[in-house]
Protein backbone atom coordinates (compact mmCIF):
# COMPACT_ATOMS: atom_id res chain seq x y z
CA UNK A 1 0.00 0.00 0.00
CA UNK A 2 1.36 3.27 -0.57
CA UNK A 3 1.91 6.33 1.58
CA UNK A 4 -0.98 8.06 -0.57
CA UNK A 5 -4.17 5.33 0.39
CA UNK A 6 -5.33 7.93 2.62
CA UNK A 7 -4.94 11.56 1.87
CA UNK A 8 -3.64 14.00 4.18
CA UNK A 9 -6.53 16.19 5.13
CA UNK A 10 -6.18 20.12 3.75
CA UNK A 11 -5.52 21.52 7.13
CA UNK A 12 -2.49 19.59 7.40
CA UNK A 13 -0.85 20.19 3.95
CA UNK A 14 -0.81 23.41 5.02
CA UNK A 15 0.36 23.74 8.84
CA UNK A 16 3.31 24.89 9.76
CA UNK A 17 5.72 21.76 9.56
CA UNK A 18 7.17 20.40 12.59
CA UNK A 19 11.20 19.51 12.36
CA UNK A 20 12.32 15.75 11.67
CA UNK A 21 13.43 14.92 14.99
CA UNK A 22 10.22 15.89 16.32
CA UNK A 23 8.10 14.18 13.96
CA UNK A 24 9.91 10.76 15.18
CA UNK A 25 10.16 11.76 18.68
CA UNK A 26 6.12 11.69 18.15
CA UNK A 27 6.27 8.56 16.19
CA UNK A 28 8.49 7.27 19.07
CA UNK A 29 5.91 8.66 21.50
CA UNK A 30 8.78 9.53 23.73
CA UNK A 31 6.74 12.01 26.15
CA UNK A 32 4.98 8.83 27.53
CA UNK A 33 7.62 7.25 29.11
CA UNK A 34 5.64 5.03 31.71
CA UNK A 35 7.01 1.47 30.96
CA UNK A 36 10.63 3.10 31.34
CA UNK A 37 9.82 3.68 35.07
CA UNK A 38 10.30 -0.28 35.55
CA UNK A 39 13.83 0.14 35.78
CA UNK A 40 13.12 2.37 38.68
CA UNK A 41 11.54 -0.35 40.17
CA UNK A 42 14.15 -3.00 39.56
CA UNK A 43 16.90 -1.17 41.08
CA UNK A 44 14.95 -0.16 44.16
CA UNK A 45 14.09 -3.70 44.29
CA UNK A 46 17.52 -4.58 44.49
CA UNK A 47 18.30 -2.49 48.04
CA UNK A 48 21.41 -2.16 48.01
CA UNK A 49 22.51 1.28 50.16
CA UNK A 50 24.78 1.82 47.46
CA UNK A 51 23.27 0.81 44.78
CA UNK A 52 23.93 -2.19 42.32
CA UNK A 53 27.47 -3.19 42.01
CA UNK A 54 29.28 -1.94 39.13
CA UNK A 55 28.13 -5.05 35.69
CA UNK A 56 24.95 -4.72 37.62
CA UNK A 57 24.63 -0.91 36.64
CA UNK A 58 25.89 -1.67 33.41
CA UNK A 59 23.67 -4.51 32.49
CA UNK A 60 20.84 -2.14 33.92
CA UNK A 61 21.83 0.93 32.04
CA UNK A 62 22.22 -1.11 28.85
CA UNK A 63 18.82 -3.18 29.08
CA UNK A 64 17.05 0.08 29.89
CA UNK A 65 18.57 1.47 26.45
CA UNK A 66 17.35 -1.54 24.81
CA UNK A 67 14.15 -1.23 26.33
CA UNK A 68 13.10 2.59 25.10
CA UNK A 69 14.96 1.35 21.60
CA UNK A 70 12.08 -1.70 21.53
CA UNK A 71 9.49 0.17 22.97
CA UNK A 72 9.88 2.82 20.25
CA UNK A 73 9.89 0.17 17.20
CA UNK A 74 6.71 -1.05 18.62
CA UNK A 75 5.01 2.04 18.50
CA UNK A 76 6.02 3.03 15.41
CA UNK A 77 5.27 0.01 13.72
CA UNK A 78 1.78 0.14 15.40
CA UNK A 79 1.31 3.73 14.05
CA UNK A 80 2.04 2.00 10.18
CA UNK A 81 -0.91 -0.44 10.77
CA UNK A 82 -3.06 2.16 12.22
CA UNK A 83 -2.61 4.77 9.19
CA UNK A 84 -2.64 1.92 6.64
CA UNK A 85 -6.24 0.72 8.49
CA UNK A 86 -7.65 3.93 8.59
CA UNK A 87 -8.08 3.40 12.37
CA UNK A 88 -5.77 6.40 13.44
CA UNK A 89 -7.33 8.66 11.00
CA UNK A 90 -11.15 7.26 12.71
CA UNK A 91 -9.39 8.12 16.54
CA UNK A 92 -7.93 11.25 15.49
CA UNK A 93 -9.80 12.72 13.02
CA UNK A 94 -11.91 16.01 13.37
CA UNK A 95 -14.51 13.92 15.26
CA UNK A 96 -12.21 13.51 17.98
CA UNK A 97 -11.44 17.22 18.73
CA UNK A 98 -10.08 16.27 22.24
CA UNK A 99 -6.80 14.06 20.56
CA UNK A 100 -3.97 16.24 18.95
CA UNK A 101 -3.75 14.86 15.32
CA UNK A 102 0.36 15.70 15.61
CA UNK A 103 0.86 12.86 18.16
CA UNK A 104 -0.13 10.65 14.45
CA UNK A 105 2.68 12.11 12.86
CA UNK A 106 1.85 9.83 9.27
CA UNK A 107 -1.90 11.27 9.93
CA UNK A 108 -0.65 14.78 10.13
CA UNK A 109 1.31 14.41 7.17
CA UNK A 110 4.45 15.03 8.96
CA UNK A 111 6.04 11.71 7.54
CA UNK A 112 5.74 8.91 5.11
CA UNK A 113 5.28 5.40 5.45
CA UNK A 114 8.14 4.40 4.29
CA UNK A 115 10.26 7.31 6.73
CA UNK A 116 8.19 5.58 9.57
CA UNK A 117 8.95 2.09 8.60
CA UNK A 118 12.69 3.15 8.19
CA UNK A 119 12.67 4.32 11.71
CA UNK A 120 10.67 1.33 13.01
CA UNK A 121 13.50 -0.93 12.18
CA UNK A 122 15.92 0.83 12.84
CA UNK A 123 14.92 0.90 16.41
CA UNK A 124 14.33 -2.55 16.44
CA UNK A 125 17.78 -3.60 15.56
CA UNK A 126 19.32 -1.15 17.74
CA UNK A 127 16.91 -2.46 20.89
CA UNK A 128 17.98 -6.20 19.96
CA UNK A 129 21.73 -5.20 19.69
CA UNK A 130 21.30 -3.36 23.28
CA UNK A 131 19.54 -6.22 24.88
CA UNK A 132 21.69 -8.71 23.62
CA UNK A 133 24.69 -6.86 24.96
CA UNK A 134 22.88 -6.28 28.60
CA UNK A 135 22.37 -10.19 28.76
CA UNK A 136 26.31 -10.64 27.38
CA UNK A 137 27.74 -8.25 30.09
CA UNK A 138 24.93 -9.01 32.71
CA UNK A 139 26.61 -10.71 36.36
CA UNK A 140 23.99 -13.41 35.80
CA UNK A 141 22.30 -15.07 32.76
CA UNK A 142 19.42 -17.49 33.69
CA UNK A 143 18.27 -19.23 31.03
CA UNK A 144 14.44 -18.75 32.03
CA UNK A 145 15.37 -14.86 31.99
CA UNK A 146 17.06 -14.53 28.55
CA UNK A 147 13.98 -16.59 26.61
CA UNK A 148 11.83 -14.06 28.23
CA UNK A 149 13.64 -11.16 27.28
CA UNK A 150 14.68 -12.17 23.40
CA UNK A 151 9.96 -13.49 23.56
CA UNK A 152 9.67 -9.73 24.90
CA UNK A 153 11.59 -8.78 21.82
CA UNK A 154 9.76 -11.03 19.09
CA UNK A 155 6.40 -10.21 20.41
CA UNK A 156 6.78 -6.37 20.62
CA UNK A 157 8.16 -5.74 16.82
CA UNK A 158 4.57 -7.89 15.97
CA UNK A 159 2.19 -6.37 18.27
CA UNK A 160 0.54 -4.00 15.76
CA UNK A 161 2.52 -5.29 12.60
CA UNK A 162 3.57 -8.58 10.97
CA UNK A 163 1.47 -11.35 13.36
CA UNK A 164 -0.39 -8.55 14.27
CA UNK A 165 -1.14 -9.53 17.62
CA UNK A 166 -3.20 -6.32 19.31
CA UNK A 167 -5.33 -6.88 16.48
CA UNK A 168 -5.98 -10.88 17.16
CA UNK A 169 -7.34 -10.61 20.69
CA UNK A 170 -3.94 -10.59 23.01
CA UNK A 171 -3.51 -6.50 23.43
CA UNK A 172 -4.68 -6.40 26.90
CA UNK A 173 -2.30 -9.78 28.10
CA UNK A 174 0.47 -8.16 26.35
CA UNK A 175 0.10 -4.53 28.04
CA UNK A 176 0.31 -5.80 31.58
CA UNK A 177 2.51 -8.81 30.76
CA UNK A 178 5.42 -6.35 28.69
CA UNK A 179 5.07 -4.12 32.20
CA UNK A 180 5.78 -7.46 34.26
CA UNK A 181 8.40 -8.57 31.72
CA UNK A 182 10.38 -4.84 31.79
CA UNK A 183 10.46 -5.67 35.86
CA UNK A 184 11.30 -9.72 36.31
CA UNK A 185 13.81 -10.07 33.37
CA UNK A 186 16.25 -6.87 34.64
CA UNK A 187 16.10 -7.80 38.00
CA UNK A 188 17.18 -11.59 36.78
CA UNK A 189 20.11 -10.59 34.82
CA UNK A 190 21.28 -8.23 38.08
CA UNK A 191 20.90 -10.97 40.48
CA UNK A 192 20.44 -14.05 39.25
CA UNK A 193 17.27 -15.18 40.79
CA UNK A 194 13.40 -15.10 40.78
CA UNK A 195 11.27 -13.23 43.03
CA UNK A 196 7.53 -13.59 44.17
CA UNK A 197 7.67 -9.98 45.35
CA UNK A 198 9.73 -8.75 42.15
CA UNK A 199 6.80 -10.53 39.94
CA UNK A 200 4.30 -9.60 41.67
CA UNK A 201 5.41 -5.55 41.77
CA UNK A 202 6.06 -6.31 38.03
CA UNK A 203 2.16 -7.33 37.46
CA UNK A 204 1.26 -4.75 39.16
CA UNK A 205 3.88 -2.21 37.21
CA UNK A 206 1.84 -3.93 34.18
CA UNK A 207 -1.26 -3.05 34.87
CA UNK A 208 -0.73 0.43 34.94
CA UNK A 209 -0.37 0.39 31.00
CA UNK A 210 -3.59 -1.69 30.90
CA UNK A 211 -5.46 0.19 32.89
CA UNK A 212 -5.09 3.29 30.75
CA UNK A 213 -5.14 1.32 27.59
CA UNK A 214 -8.31 -0.47 28.04
CA UNK A 215 -9.93 3.45 28.25
CA UNK A 216 -8.66 4.04 25.13
CA UNK A 217 -10.07 1.36 23.42
CA UNK A 218 -13.25 2.25 24.95
CA UNK A 219 -12.65 5.68 23.55
CA UNK A 220 -11.45 4.32 19.97
CA UNK A 221 -13.83 1.43 19.93
CA UNK A 222 -15.77 2.07 16.35
CA UNK A 223 -12.10 3.09 14.50
CA UNK A 224 -11.13 -0.49 16.17
CA UNK A 225 -14.32 -2.52 15.20
CA UNK A 226 -13.84 -0.86 11.44
CA UNK A 227 -10.62 -2.18 11.05
CA UNK A 228 -10.59 -5.58 12.59
CA UNK A 229 -8.71 -5.12 15.57
CA UNK A 230 -10.17 -6.86 18.22
CA UNK A 231 -10.08 -5.57 21.97
CA UNK A 232 -12.56 -6.58 24.43
CA UNK A 233 -14.42 -2.87 24.04
CA UNK A 234 -14.36 -3.52 20.43
CA UNK A 235 -16.16 -7.11 21.01
CA UNK A 236 -18.30 -6.50 24.02
CA UNK A 237 -20.91 -4.65 24.52
CA UNK A 238 -20.73 -1.07 26.48
CA UNK A 239 -21.84 -3.01 29.73
CA UNK A 240 -19.95 -6.00 29.31
CA UNK A 241 -16.97 -3.58 28.57
CA UNK A 242 -17.16 -1.14 31.63
CA UNK A 243 -17.82 -4.27 33.68
CA UNK A 244 -14.60 -6.14 32.25
CA UNK A 245 -12.60 -2.86 33.02
CA UNK A 246 -14.47 -2.72 36.68
CA UNK A 247 -13.08 -6.27 37.84
CA UNK A 248 -9.47 -5.26 36.32
CA UNK A 249 -9.50 -2.79 38.04
CA UNK A 250 -10.69 -4.95 41.26
CA UNK A 251 -8.03 -7.38 40.13
CA UNK A 252 -4.94 -5.17 40.48
CA UNK A 253 -6.13 -4.68 44.28
CA UNK A 254 -7.11 -8.55 44.95
CA UNK A 255 -2.91 -8.93 43.72
CA UNK A 256 -1.75 -6.94 46.41
CA UNK A 257 -4.30 -8.08 48.88
CA UNK A 258 -3.11 -11.90 47.67
CA UNK A 259 0.70 -11.15 48.01
CA UNK A 260 0.01 -9.45 51.24
CA UNK A 261 -1.94 -12.51 52.85
CA UNK A 262 -0.26 -15.76 51.07
CA UNK A 263 3.43 -14.04 52.47
CA UNK A 264 4.89 -13.25 48.81
CA UNK A 265 4.54 -9.56 49.79
CA UNK A 266 5.20 -7.92 53.51
CA UNK A 267 1.74 -7.75 55.55
CA UNK A 268 1.73 -4.32 55.20
CA UNK A 269 1.76 -4.21 51.44
CA UNK A 270 -1.59 -3.97 50.63
CA UNK A 271 -1.93 -1.15 53.03
CA UNK A 272 1.07 0.85 51.42
CA UNK A 273 -0.52 0.50 47.62
CA UNK A 274 -4.37 1.47 49.02
CA UNK A 275 -3.92 5.11 47.48
CA UNK A 276 -3.66 3.21 44.23
CA UNK A 277 -6.91 1.89 45.09
CA UNK A 278 -8.95 5.09 46.21
CA UNK A 279 -7.05 6.49 42.51
CA UNK A 280 -8.84 3.79 40.42
CA UNK A 281 -12.22 3.84 41.58
CA UNK A 282 -11.87 7.46 41.22
CA UNK A 283 -10.67 6.82 37.42
CA UNK A 284 -13.80 3.84 37.31
CA UNK A 285 -16.27 7.02 38.12
CA UNK A 286 -14.71 9.39 35.76
CA UNK A 287 -14.77 7.27 32.64
CA UNK A 288 -18.05 4.40 33.09
CA UNK A 289 -19.89 6.88 35.80
CA UNK A 290 -19.24 10.87 34.38
CA UNK A 291 -19.08 9.37 30.71
CA UNK A 292 -15.48 11.33 30.40
CA UNK A 293 -13.50 8.41 28.82
CA UNK A 294 -10.37 10.49 27.84
CA UNK A 295 -10.19 12.17 30.89
CA UNK A 296 -10.19 8.69 32.86
CA UNK A 297 -7.33 7.99 30.54
CA UNK A 298 -5.33 10.51 31.20
CA UNK A 299 -5.82 9.99 35.06
CA UNK A 300 -4.66 6.68 34.43
CA UNK A 301 -1.11 7.89 33.58
CA UNK A 302 -1.22 9.91 37.02
CA UNK A 303 -1.85 6.39 39.03
CA UNK A 304 0.11 4.42 37.14
CA UNK A 305 2.93 6.58 38.16
CA UNK A 306 1.65 6.91 41.58
CA UNK A 307 1.86 3.29 41.75
CA UNK A 308 5.54 2.93 40.84
CA UNK A 309 6.71 6.00 43.68
CA UNK A 310 4.76 3.49 45.87
CA UNK A 311 6.43 -0.17 44.73
CA UNK A 312 9.90 1.82 44.87
CA UNK A 313 9.13 2.66 48.62
CA UNK A 314 7.83 -0.80 49.26
CA UNK A 315 11.41 -2.06 48.33
CA UNK A 316 13.03 0.67 50.37
CA UNK A 317 10.71 -0.03 53.52
CA UNK A 318 11.05 -3.68 52.97
CA UNK A 319 14.88 -3.23 52.70
CA UNK A 320 15.06 -1.23 55.72
CA UNK A 321 13.22 -3.95 57.76
CA UNK A 322 15.92 -6.16 56.35
CA UNK A 323 12.87 -8.19 54.83
CA UNK A 324 14.54 -7.94 51.32
CA UNK A 325 12.79 -8.36 48.07
CA UNK A 326 11.75 -11.71 48.41
CA UNK A 327 8.40 -10.72 50.58
CA UNK A 328 8.38 -10.98 54.16
CA UNK A 329 11.18 -13.53 55.08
Amino acid sequence: MTDHAHPVPRAARHARPESKARSYARLGKLDVYDYYLSMAVVVSALALPAGPPAPAAATLAVFLLGEVLVVMAMVALDDVTGFRDGSDARNYGPDHPRRQRLRKPLVAGALTVREALGFGCVTAVAGAASWSLAVAVAPHRPLWATVLIAAVFVVSVQYSYGLRISYRGFQEVFLAGLGAALVVAPYALATGAFSGFVLVQGVLFGCGPLLFGVYSNTNDVDGDRAAGRLTVASVASARGNAVFVGALSAAEFALGALASATGLAPWWFVLWMAPVTVLRVRQYRTGFRHGDIMRARRRGFTVHRVATVLLVGANLLAAALDLGPGGAT
